[in-house]
């Protein structure tokens, strides 16, 4: 199938190429605004959870939203707040607008304006934005206009994060690449993006997308296109010096180097898409973008390369120098002589790297996620400063009773330290003033507590804190499916690469090995509080654990990527007849250079996330890119030639039932004769 696919492609490349132009047109037409078009709210906690349900129902009951509020900070008096009120209640969406709490020092008030239910949060934080626009005493904020400024923040990130990433790629690219081939990995990244941006569209059309997700979008799309493209020229450009017609070795190169980037593909697609068995909208939203990225970047790279490969033919062979892969093929010995020794000191670093990820600290989604300039962000210090936290309920509890039962929900107001307020003829609502900050360990105590109880009517708990306890009870409910999913794709796709059991098993701890050690800057830096200003992010106190699974699984799948790529070429030279350890050896040289660069250019593309305001990206960018360049130069380099040193023949051992089916289904990477050399 690939074959064909190289040929088609390769047999007229201008036809190629002209469909190719038109895809991106259409791409770039249809997909280019998608970053307008997805949510930038929510997606933290489960739609299923208590929290929710309890949202839903007051939601119901009043007409009015339970999850957010508009909130102007006014500065002035009783006036300025009761003229702030009445603009604000113009706004199309609000139900009622109010003046709230004055400030420590009587300076300013508060405005709250509550949203009807069912209406977009969106269009009313844009609307209340523009309407105090030439107000210098009114800031507005609240849950609907943050999650407005931090989709604006998202799309200005995207273009810096270009501007920064392309020209530096660029350049990496025509060191590693050299001459024209330094075009291909450009070509086919901006192929996967905007395809990636045209699939993420349709899929926005019945299911929502979090915004987040088109960041996973450019930078990972950049990456596997960088390297794809690079592993299909180094492929091509040995074939050419090994004496291949251009035609002879763009075949070669699709039943070799090809059949691994699809294997790649899918690989990394499966572990990705692990992410949406968790019930929440943010790991969902990665999961489904980042699995549609891995299968276009794949499906981009067979489909164009082919087709410029022919184009440019042999304009694209270079002697390469044998010093470097005699280099690499030397290392691997001398680390083959004490495996041992080596396997032992490379795990040991790596646990003691690792440690500190087992100390995280969970803490939810808050409004230090937010940029500091931004008036959202404002709005929320100034609550904090100096209306001792007010305009925020750290609990709510909904409670399903008829009028019949107000002495019972009364009672059960006073035991929770509540006010009970009927709402409509079957539901109340009990407000409970928690201290402290309103998702903190305090109001989730509180939360837990009220939980606990067991009144004669149905209770249901909601506000920040509880959002935040089912949030960690829906990923505790998953998680050890989702590892399990996990670990069970990667074994069986890697089992159908090699045949083996121990490799797939030995790829699994090694990867976990290399997540954990990737995960530990995330603690040292977010939650210790260190290089904010450097960052430019405030610490609060710890991760936010959707984002710790998200970057787990990005982490896992790339250190997979790798493998796949070195493992093919120890297949290949030991299926030619080579030892066990020279074909190790063998594969490192001829991967060792091509990893290496791929690692950097990729750690380049998905590190400029660390350029984000907002620091959920920041997180991803930083560890992904870490965990790449200690997967390629420490796992890679040391640990895995150890490894299979120490195992020999063992590496490769199946039982029989399973070698059996493996010849008849499994999936062989060598190629022709010529292949091999």
């Amino acid at each position: 199938m690939l074959e064909r696919l190289g040929k088609l492609s390769a047999a007229r490349p201008w036809r190629t190429l002209s469909i190719l132009l038109a895809f991106l047109v259409l791409a770039g037409v249809v997909g280019g605004p998608v970053a307008g078009r997805l949510n930038a709210d929510g997606g933290f906690t489960a739609g299923s959870s208590e929290s929710s349900r309890a949202d839903g129902q007051l939601e119901r009951a009043t007409g009015e939203s339970a999850s957010g509020e508009i909130v102007l900070l006014v500065r002035g008096g009783e006036a300025e707040a009761q003229s702030a009120a009445t603009e604000l209640a113009s706004v199309p969406g609000i139900a009622h607008s109010d003046p709230g709490p004055v400030s420590e020092d009587g300076a300013s008030r508060l405005v709250i304006g509550t949203l009807k239910a069912g209406t977009d949060d969106e269009s009313i934080a844009e609307a209340a934005i523009a309407t105090f626009d030439d107000r210098r005493d009114v800031t507005v904020g609240g849950g609907p206009v943050a999650g407005h400024q931090i989709g604006e923040t998202v799309s200005e990130d995207l273009g810096r994060a270009e501007m920064l990433a392309f020209p530096l790629l660029l350049l990496l690219s025509l060191l590693f690449f050299r001459g024209r081939a330094a075009a291909l990995p450009l070509i086919v990244g901006i192929t996967t993006v905007l395809g990636t941006f045209l699939v993420l569209s349709a899929v926005n059309l019945v299911y929502s997308l979090n915004v987040f997700a088109l960041n996973l979008v450019i930078g990972l799309g950049l990456g596997l296109a960088i390297d794809y493209t690079l592993f299909l020229v180094t492929r091509y450009r040995e074939e050419l010096s090994n004496g291949a017609e251009p035609r002879a070795a763009i075949k070669t190169t699709m039943q070799t180097a090809g059949r691994t980037v699809a294997f790649s593909a899918a690989t990394v697609a499966a572990a990705l898409a692990t992410l949406t068995l968790f019930p929440l909208g943010f790991a969902q939203s990665m999961g489904i973008a980042g699995a549609s990225v891995a299968v276009v970047a794949g499906l981009a790279s067979l489909a164009v390369s082919p087709a410029l490969l022919a184009l440019w033919g042999t304009k694209l062979a270079r002697r390469e120098s044998a010093s470097g892969q005699d280099r690499w093929h030397r290392f691997a010995h001398a680390v083959m002589r004490r495996p041992g020794i080596i396997a032992a000191v490379t795990a040991a670093v790596m646990l003691a790297v690792a440690l500190p990820a087992a100390g995280v600290k969970w803490t939810p989604v808050d409004e230090t996620a937010i940029p500091k300039d931004k008036s959202a962000r404002i709005v929320s210090d100034a609550i904090a400063a100096d209306f001792g936290g007010a305009g925020s309920t750290p609990v709510t509890v909904a409670v399903t009773a008829p009028p019949s039962d107000a002495t019972a929900v009364n009672a059960f107001a006073s035991q929770i330290g509540a006010e009970a307020v009927s709402v409509s003829d079957d539901t109340w609502r009990l407000t409970v003033d928690v201290p402290g900050d309103p998702a903190g360990a305090v109001a989730r105590d509180k939360v837990e507590d009220i939980r606990a109880l067991s009144p004669s009517f149905d209770t249901a708990v909601t506000g920040p804190a509880a959002a935040f306890v089912d949030q960690q009870a829906a990923i505790g409910s998953r998680l050890l499916l989702a590892i399990l999913a996990l670990c069970a794709l990667t074994f069986g796709l890697l089992w159908l690469m090699t045949g083996s059991v121990v490799l797939p098993l030995k790829a699994i701890v090694m990867n976990a090995l290399t997540v954990g050690a990737a995960l530990s800057p995330l603690i040292f830096i977010y939650q210790g509080g260190r290089f904010e200003d450097l960052l430019g992010y405030t610490s609060n106190g710890g991760v936010e654990p959707t984002d710790f699974l998200v970057t787990a699984a990005l982490v896992f799948a790339l250190s997979t990527d790798y493998g796949v790529f070195l493992l093919g070429r120890i297949k290949e030279a030991r299926d030619a007849g080579e030892s066990e350890r020279e074909a190790v050896a063998i594969g490192i040289a001829r991967t060792g250079k091509v990893v290496t660069a791929a690692a950097i250019l990729l750690a380049v593309a998905i590190g400029a996330f660390s350029t984000s305001s907002i620091p959920f990206i920041q997180q991803i960018g930083i560890a992904v890119a870490a965990g790449v360049l200690i997967d390629a130069f420490i796992v890679r380099s040391l640990l895995v030639p150890a490894l299979m040193a120490l195992l020999g023949k063992w590496n490769w051992w199946a039982p029989r039932p399973l070698q059996r089916l493996h010849d008849r289904v499994g999936i062989s990477e060598s190629g022709p004769k010529a292949a091999a050399a």
